[in-house]
């Protein structure tokens, strides 16, 4: 190759011009609809057969229930009294958990999990309350509104934030921006779930020691010191019982887990917890011996609840902060769940059409005195192993609570809460992923600060601090790797015309006069200046090398921009500024493999023009045998020389 001419070298052509309106449209095509959602649609010519393929699309239960059989029924109905045995003590915790009605976790596994089943992609995924949810909503609702003294408008609050919640999930689906969740790195996300978690666990304490009055503060420090500072109110009662009933549960999930096929036990220990502890209680008249129970609850499906909701200006601030938070978790926790099964089972779901059934679900369960709900995972995890098919399995379990809430209800008001805290204890303990956490030790530094910064940020702060510190630090690594791309050294692998980082491959050889620097990422105004004084950099160092060694003095900077698949108006000045450097230090600046963005936005700022077609080329190979032809045949002084 080192005997050609540069004219004798492939050509980079400039893309064809295209009109404005036809790049942007193609632009928002590929941020909003990368996955095509609607091709099936487009390419169909019937406008009857175009309805129905919308309407398929917007509630996924016509397009299974075609197939829909008695072999199907049979596992979702398994699956739904399985996982109903489950969602009834979890809801009835859970809404402890958030300073609200026990009742509320049972209506909130009622109404949203039949709207799922309507228009949710996931077969696996069970609808419900989760604890992560409940304690940002007792969190942030209990600075402004205070749930004992004024529990009326607490639980309206509640409502109105649901109402935000499922507003701002619709409009999230509606628009394509799912990625807006994605700001949360999954680092971040183990953090600070292991986080909430273990202050979930903490604020359990007040249930299994029995204590009435409690720090309304979530931190470590303020927990710990609420549980000593009443050491003398400790009831031992509660303490053996909830111990008692803890060990149990983490039992039935330690037998589980070594033997998935015995997944129902697991699944069904909360419920038998509940059964035997109200059973201990009326006949021992534990009651009557400090062990606090639940009480009576109302009988009768959902109250309508949308003339509950608060709007006044006063409220509506921490109600639509609330709403807002809670949301992108729920989000957050709910997709990242569907996903892990779909995956399993080998099936797609569409994260955007989960956005609007997550926020439709919330939305109309505002209206009938829900909270807010997702897809928690051990509910999902059971309705899995259960065997379900469809999403069914989610109208069974609603019509089993149902059931509950219509004949059911007065058979939990011997209830006790020490009970209670031991279910959320338990479900709690499967958040806190050591495992995952030492594997991001091993795998990257970074991420695991990530981790440990949000867990100790909800730990040792409160939860918007953790969430604060997750997305801040999510957000700086985002920043980190689009303001300082990777620029390094590229060498030649003997009798080959491959090139490759010269610290990933030791064995590739520089060549003498020539430096080749690939730039791994997009050129932007974040990282211009940077990519300026980096390439200064490289050159210095490398003049110094040559000079040290006495070898021929550097003649050619070779950049190769296979990655840079974009740049803007300050990369594009960057440029023409090295080049210019460069020119006041008699060197020649060479670009190989612009891509297609790249190459026309250089043709129209007329840098390729400044610099010279014949310094553009395909690939790095055909440019260094290119510079090397001309450092072998041309003078230093002869224009030829002075052109490449």
């Amino acid at each position: 190759m080192s005997n050609k001419k540069a004219s004798q070298y492939h050509q980079v052509e400039i893309p064809p011009p295209q009109p404005f309106l036809k790049s942007l449209k193609n632009t928002l095509n590929e941020i909003l609809f990368a996955d095509d959602p609607f091709r099936k649609i487009r390419n169909e010519s019937k406008t009857s057969k175009k309805i129905e393929l919308v309407l398929r699309h917007v509630f996924p239960i016509l397009e299974w229930a075609r197939g829909y059989n008695l072999e199907y029924l049979k596992s979702d109905v398994i699956s739904g009294i399985t996982i109903a045995s489950l969602a009834i003590p979890q809801g009835i915790s859970y809404a402890q958990l958030a300073n609200l009605p026990p009742i509320l976790g049972l209506y909130s596994s009622l109404v949203p999990p039949l709207i799922y089943a309507v228009m949710g992609s996931s077969r696996d995924l069970a609808v419900g309350t989760v604890a992560v949810a409940s304690l940002l909503t007792a969190a942030m609702l209990g600075k402004e509104v205070n749930a004992v003294d004024n529990p009326k408008l607490y639980l309206h609050l509640a409502f109105t934030a649901t109402f935000f919640a499922g507003l701002m999930q619709t409009c999230l689906g509606l628009l394509r921006l799912g990625f807006v969740v994605e700001i949360l790195s999954h680092a971040a996300i183990i953090g600070f779930m292991a986080g909430a978690a273990t202050v979930v666990c903490l604020q359990q304490l007040k249930g299994l020691l029995g204590l009435t009055h409690f720090t309304h503060s979530t931190d470590i420090v303020s927990v710990l010191h609420s549980i000593f500072s009443q050491s003398h109110l400790w009831r031992w009662e509660s303490g053996v019982l909830g111990c008692c009933f803890l060990l149990f549960l983490l039992t039935t999930k330690f037998v589980s887990k070594k033997r998935p096929k015995l997944f129902w036990i697991s699944a069904m220990s909360p419920l038998v917890s509940v059964i035997f502890g109200s059973l201990l209680v009326y006949f021992l008249h534990a009651q009557s011996h400090g062990v606090q129970i639940i009480g009576e609850l109302k009988k009768g499906i959902n109250p309508p609840s949308i003339t509950n909701l608060v709007f006044t200006s006063h409220y509506v601030t921490i109600a639509l902060k609330t709403g807002i938070i809670t949301g992108v978790i729920a989000l957050a926790e709910g997709i990242a769940v569907g996903r892990s099964f779909a995956m399993y089972k080998n099936y797609n779901i569409d994260g955007n059409k989960e956005m609007i059934a997550f926020g439709m679900m919330n939305i109309i369960g505002s209206f009938f005195s829900c909270y807010l709900t997702t897809g928690p995972f051990s509910r999902s995890a059971v309705n899995y192993n259960a065997g379900c098919k469809t999403a069914i399995s989610n109208v069974v379990m609603a019509v089993a609570v149902a059931v509950t809430l219509l004949f059911l209800t007065p058979l939990f008001f011997y209830t006790p809460l020490v009970v209670l805290s031991s279910i959320i204890i338990a479900a709690m303990l499967g958040l806190i992923d050591y495992e995952a956490a030492i594997h991001l030790w091993k795998l990257d530094k970074f991420d695991f600060f990530v981790c440990l910064s949000a867990y100790l940020g909800v730990v040792f702060g409160t939860i918007e601090i953790g969430l604060i510190l997750s997305v801040g630090i999510s957000v700086m690594r985002l920043v980190l790797f689009v303001g300082r791309p990777k620029i390094y050294v590229m060498g030649n692998i003997q009798n080959t015309e491959i090139f490759r980082n010269i610290e990933h491959y030791p064995q590739a050889i520089t060549l003498s006069a020539l430096l080749i620097l690939h730039i791994d990422g997009p050129i932007y105004f974040a990282n211009s200046s940077y990519l300026r004084d980096r390439i200064g950099r490289w050159i210095d160092e490398e003049e110094d090398k040559l000079r040290t060694s006495g070898e021929n003095s550097l003649q050619y900077i070779i950049l190769d921009m296979s990655a840079v698949g974009n740049i803007d108006t300050s990369g594009i000045s960057m440029l023409e500024e090295v080049n210019k450097i460069m020119g006041r230090r008699e060197l020649k600046l060479v670009v190989t493999n612009p891509g297609t963005e790249v190459m026309k936005k250089l043709s129209k700022s007329n840098f390729i023009e400044s610099i010279g077609k014949e310094r553009i080329y395909l690939t790095v190979a055909e440019a260094v045998a290119a510079c090397d032809f001309m450092l072998h045949t041309a003078k230093p002084d002869s224009p030829e020389f002075n052109n490449v």
